[in-house]
């Protein structure tokens, strides 16, 4: 809980500055990813580790506070569902990212907004009036300009990221729906306990280990990243409303193109330059509408 005694403004920066933080670190979640899988390691060890990894840390540290309680939730029905829509947008992402540079993966992932404000209609029994489903249809007009399909320069995993946005949205509206009703903590800990029952059979025959120092590097950090960066943002929004936060989480795209530049030698090309900005643009749209209708505010980044 923040400090009672701080001013409001210098909660809001602090917030801010979590927020940042924990951007920063889903960019290592993929970055991680994406170096594991340059270095031969199976795709869904690669899942498997960012799950189990994160169950290890949950568990670890809420169990001795908490008990037998971190296991109880208003609904393991809706829990389930949450962690698969949730595994199945980490399972597309990291085969993705194997195949597109990071700026591609996270331009698209900036879709998510997009695909919550249109499924909130049917799912949430939301209005969304013209002018959000006019930003809705620019934002994938953006997304065409960054993928450009028909063309040489299409690669088949960009569908991916689109499909990955939609589990995440999906993710995030069960979401919603539990964080009155189960605890942050409970929630982290049915997302790593499924994904790992799910994939342990999966993963575990036929099990590669890294080969090299930095291989080994990144086999523990997709998964302290995703740990570490869900508790920052959780802690951030005890500090700063997500109103306040959401427009911040577009500098993650900075973040992955530096990463993307300085790590993997993919400098972003020009028609990134030219669709991403589309696609911010269409999402900033909606956070400003959906804030001027004292609606839930959607969250960009956190889905990985």
């Amino acid at each position: 809980m923040p400090p009672a005694f701080a001013p409001p403004e210098e909660r809001r920066l602090l917030g801010i500055g979590l927020a940042l933080a924990s951007y920063l670190m889903f960019t290592g979640i993929d970055s991680s990813a994406k170096w594991l899988g340059l270095a031969g390691i199976p795709a869904v060890q690669v899942v498997f580790l960012r799950y189990v990894l994160h169950l290890g840390i949950t568990a670890g540290i809420n169990l001795p506070a908490m008990g037998t309680s971190l296991f109880r939730t208003a609904s393991l029905k809706v829990q389930v569902l949450r962690a698969a829509m949730l595994l199945g947008a980490t399972t597309c992402n990291f085969v993705a990212v194997r195949y597109l540079p990071l700026t591609v993966t996270g331009a698209i992932a900036f879709t998510m907004p997009l695909f919550i404000c249109a499924l909130s209609v049917p799912m949430l029994g939301e209005t969304v009036g013209w002018r959000r489903w006019v930003a809705i249809a620019v934002g994938f007009v953006g997304v065409l300009i960054i993928v450009r399909p028909g063309t040489e320069a299409f690669h088949p995993a960009a569908l991916l990221c689109l499909a990955a946005a939609v589990f995440s949205a999906f993710y995030f509206l069960l979401t919603r729906r539990m964080a009155a009703r189960d605890s942050a903590a409970t929630q982290q800990f049915y997302v790593g306990i499924c994904a790992t029952v799910v994939l342990a059979p999966l993963a575990l025959p036929g099990w590669t280990w890294p080969s090299d120092p930095a291989t080994w590097v990144a086999f523990f950090t997709v998964g302290l990243f995703g740990f570490i960066g869900h508790q920052l943002s959780t802690v951030a929004l005890g500090y700063a409303p997500a109103s306040v936060l959401a427009p911040f989480s577009y500098v993650q795209i900075l973040f992955m193109a530096a990463s993307s530049w300085l790590v993997f030698g993919q400098p972003p090309d020009i028609w990134l330059y030219l669709g991403a900005p589309i696609v911010i643009a269409s999402g900033l749209y909606i956070w400003l509408r959906e804030r001027k209708l004292a609606k839930p505010v959607t969250p960009v980044a956190e889905v990985r």
